[in-house]
């Protein structure tokens, strides 16, 4: 036996002192879960939405062409719509976002009588070429935005936006 005795009040100490901690480790577990959970949850970043229209129905004039996927935000799911601008360049389907580079506003093609055969920002007057890039002396900052295009049985899918490939 060892000639150090714990007094009562050392082993009151020490009895409270295991308590106490296993209660704030079991109070702080879950807080710790709820903050890093999101975190944890694999990300479906990337992944192609397929939308209702076909290949074959894509023509050489810019349609708009909506489509929606699913949005979560930690533990809140929505189901959010979007646009593209979608048209065929030769055999290429070329997929441009709508929102304007200068401030967020949505481009329409053919959307100024003036000039009938390119995207035009009503907000401030912004213009942009057929395949997204900025005509120069208007508001925008740089080119649309494309989306990655692929096709499942006939269908269109849109994937991730990426910068635009061709050249201002």
């Amino acid at each position: 036996m060892s000639n150090n005795r714990v007094s009562r009040r050392q082993f009151l100490n020490y009895t409270l002192t295991g308590v106490g901690g296993f209660m704030a480790a079991g109070m702080l577990m879950p807080m710790v879960r709820f903050a890093i959970d999101p975190v944890l949850q694999t990300k479906a970043a990337g992944d192609f939405i397929l939308t209702s229209r076909k290949i074959a129905d894509i023509t050489e004039e810019p349609t708009k062409v909506d489509f929606t996927f699913e949005q979560v935000d930690a533990w809140y799911k929505s189901d959010v719509t979007e646009a593209a601008w979608v048209y065929k360049s030769g055999d290429t389907i070329v997929a441009l976002s709508p929102v304007c580079k200068h401030l967020g506003c949505t481009v329409n093609w053919a959307g100024d009588t003036a000039h009938p055969d390119q995207f035009f920002c009503a907000c401030h007057g912004g213009r942009y070429e057929k395949d997204g890039v900025n005509i120069a002396g208007t508001p925008p900052t740089g080119p649309l935005d494309m989306y990655e295009v692929d096709e499942k049985d006939g269908y269109l899918m849109l994937g991730k936006k990426i910068a635009n490939t061709f050249k201002s």
